[in-house]
């Protein structure tokens, strides 16, 4: 397993951050998400055989907020 710190940007609600948590965790060899408004940022446990930084990028820009973080 591998984790990893994304900054989450535009997140302004506690709705936002269920938002995030669920297009994340829907992702095939996400094991755990932790998702911070106030400190805008999620914490992601996945298995690297199965998931892709990549993805989490896609997942979290398709759900409608920006992405900040080296490898995402």
């Amino acid at each position: 397993m591998k984790h990893l710190v994304v900054g989450v940007g535009g997140m302004s609600c506690q709705g936002c951050v269920k938002n995030v948590t669920g297009v994340l965790r829907a992702l095939p060899g996400v094991s755990e998400v932790k998702v911070s408004l106030e400190a805008g940022r999620a914490e992601i446990d996945y298995d690297p055989q199965v998931a892709r930084p990549a993805q989490f990028r896609e997942a979290i820009e398709g759900a409608g907020f920006d992405v900040a973080g080296e490898g995402v």
